[in-house]
């Protein structure tokens, strides 16, 4: 065995397999992995051999930062104090930190969608981790979760989806043991009111941007992909991800429908008009991609779509204008265009009715044309006409 004053040149001289132990602090090792060189220490409390894992060579754990910490662990042993019993008990009470990742690797990445799990992952270190992840998990309450909501009132989708976000992950921690039963501190938390974009593009705005498209396609300024996968989200409605991870194999041109094994609500259908045909048609095909909207690489999709459509929209006068917008537009035309709410939502592929009601305003359905009956009778009474040109007859007073 080894024993020495452990040096940095000694613990970089390491071999994988290798232990070295210092010859000033009892018990103050170092080990080195496959991959990586850790800091031990090893002691005995009330006659029982302990094991305890200081932490990985580099940054924070030098030489001398981990022989101080070895030191102090020495002292909590002397002074009748078990270090692994405290580990251990941190194990038990883990921070929110530790759960968001237990939660993010064996919930979210293996049973929900990578889009999910990437949204997921994005609002836990942007907005959830920050404020909330050194906390323990038990420690964490409803006053705690109120706050970190208030906090988000500037954007209240933003702040009630981290909200939600964060309650999902109480719940699995309850399921796993870290938390007592219906103890979710996310509950009972008021929600922001939402503001639904509406954002349709006139007749004009499409006229607009169907310029722009033939002139980028003619110039070939933007790739016939970009071009295609715009065209595409106009023509039939569908979610950008819908259209950047098309294959060929979803196409079926003879049903004039494209069949997605996966999307937002599961497997779906997405019925083809002749415009949405006709690009598809046009489309280049590569040689060994799968995919209809083809990236740079070779086999690859198109990623990024939305630098490209910040270009477009300029050209065409539609600052503001998000990709997702052309879908509402879709939606729009329809239920303007006399298609019931029922069979619009069947095009779009909503599940749910309410997702269809944004667009009740623009149906043209009974009410609003029995509304505009009324409105032209009042009219006409009002400027003095009478139905069928009758004469305006006063008629006699009684008299008292």
């Amino acid at each position: 065995m080894s024993r020495k004053r452990i040096t940095k040149r000694i613990v970089d001289a390491l071999k994988p397999g290798e232990v070295v132990w210092d010859d000033g602090v009892a018990g103050f090792g170092c080990r080195c992995q496959k991959a990586t060189k850790v800091f031990i220490l090893k002691t005995r409390v009330g006659g029982r051999q302990r094991w305890l894992t200081i932490g990985r060579y580099g940054s924070p754990w030098t030489v001398d930062t981990a022989r101080a910490e070895a030191k102090r662990l020495l002292g909590e042993v002397a002074a009748k104090k078990d270090p692994a019993a405290a580990r251990d008990a941190g194990k038990r009470n883990p921070t929110v930190n530790d759960v968001a990742d237990m939660f993010l690797a064996e919930h979210v990445k293996t049973k929900r969608k990578a889009s999910t799990f990437t949204a997921y992952r994005d609002y836990f270190a942007r907005l959830i981790l920050p404020e909330l992840g050194r906390l323990r998990v038990t420690d964490v309450t409803h006053s705690d979760v109120a706050r970190f909501h208030h906090g988000l009132c500037a954007t209240p989708y933003q702040g009630n989806r981290a909200v939600a976000i964060l309650s999902a992950m109480f719940t699995w921690a309850e399921r796993r043991g870290y938390r007592d039963d219906g103890t979710n501190p996310c509950r009972h938390i008021d929600k922001f009111k939402e503001y639904q974009r509406e954002r349709f593009l006139s007749e004009a705005e499409l006229a607009r941007l169907g310029d722009v498209l033939a002139e980028v396609a003619h110039e070939g300024s933007e790739t016939p992909w970009v071009v295609a996968a715009l065209r595409l989200l106009i023509f039939t409605g569908a979610r950008r991800n819908e259209i950047l991870e098309l294959e060929w194999q979803h196409v079926d041109f003879g049903r004039a429908m494209l069949f997605l094994r996966d999307s937002k609500t599961g497997p779906k259908p997405i019925y083809l008009n002749a415009p949405a045909l006709q690009v598809l048609a046009d489309v280049p095909r590569m040689e060994g991609n799968p995919f209809v909207i083809c990236g740079e690489k070779p086999g690859t999709r198109l990623v990024n779509l939305r630098k490209p459509w910040l270009r477009i929209r300029g050209r065409a006068g539609l600052d503001g204008v998000r990709l997702h917008d052309l879908r509402h537009s879709f939606g729009a035309m329809a239920a303007s265009g006399g298609v019931s709410l029922q069979m619009t939502g069947r095009l779009l592929g909503h599940t749910k009715t309410v997702t269809t009601e944004r667009y009740s305003h623009l149906s043209a359905d009974p009410v609003r044309a029995a509304n505009e009956a009324i409105g032209q009778r009042i009219a006409a009474a009002m400027r003095g006409e009478r139905e069928g040109g009758a004469e305006v007859v006063d008629l006699p007073t009684r008299r008292a």
